[in-house]
């Protein structure tokens, strides 16, 4: 009995390659004076034996922001009038999402893993299911976020040494939201994922931004009545100044 256990040990296969990695910064505070950052993001492959020959090493590094559901409208020209003539309901997208790669996405992740780890841009937004032309849509809520910023894709972005070590930038706009912010790290070799790495950095509104968001979010009344204040002193002050400089 304990020879067939030896047995079924040695036959299970041992991990080749793990990560080791670390991101620069654990969190993130966003106050008045915040446009943007960068982290850094790095680590090593460690391995018990010397890497084969072929297929190379592979890194691809995501960092997502916390995921929330929208409607995608399609807009027509009617009689000279654009008009809502569709519309998909999306059950889940990031609001920020960075894909880095040490080469093209396409030749370094095969679509079954891709499918299976959520990898890519498209991969990550989940329409509901049964929607007419749903691809079209997601095609273009990717392009309406890419261009403003929020899903970035840069390949051949990550810096990997002898096949070993590994480290990239990825920037955070300044428009980011609250919440947690997944960092994964994949190696792959011949598109097939032979480990993962998840970190998770805390993005949180600070100072005045915080006690604001707590207002309005534990107390929408007394926020409410402060905003009209403000309105109110900000419309009178500028009154005044247009009255005392005015030829």
């Amino acid at each position: 009995m304990r020879w067939l256990l030896l047995l079924l040990a040695l036959a299970l296969p041992l991990r080749a390659e793990e990560i080791v990695s670390g991101v620069s910064t654990s969190d993130v505070s966003i106050d008045t004076s915040f446009n943007g950052t960068a982290i850094l993001i790095y680590g090593a492959a460690m391995r018990e034996a010397p890497p084969p020959d072929w297929p190379l090493l592979q890194v691809i590094v995501t960092v997502e922001g916390p995921a929330t559901p929208l409607v995608i409208r399609k807009k027509e020209r009617v009689a000279g009038i654009w008009l809502n003539r569709g519309a998909v309901q999306i059950a889940s997208a990031p609001s920020f999402y960075a894909v880095a790669t040490t080469g093209e996405l396409g030749d370094i992740l095969s679509p079954k893993e891709d499918a299976k780890h959520h990898v890519s841009i498209p991969s990550t937004i989940e329409a509901i299911a049964g929607a007419e032309d749903e691809e079209a849509y997601v095609q273009a809520l990717q392009r309406i976020r890419e261009g403003t910023g929020q899903y970035r894709l840069a390949q051949n972005a990550v810096l990997l040494l002898r096949q070993s070590l590994f480290r990239t930038d990825i920037t955070l706009p300044a428009n980011l939201i609250e919440g947690d912010y997944r960092v994964r790290i994949f190696l792959t070799r011949g598109g097939e994922v032979v480990d993962m790495q998840e970190n998770v950095i805390d993005v949180r509104k600070a100072g005045i931004e915080r006690w604001l968001y707590n207002l309005a979010m534990e107390q929408p009344l007394a926020y409410g009545l402060l905003s009209l204040i403000m309105a109110m002193v900000a419309g009178w002050g500028a009154s005044e100044l247009f009255r005392r400089f005015r030829w």
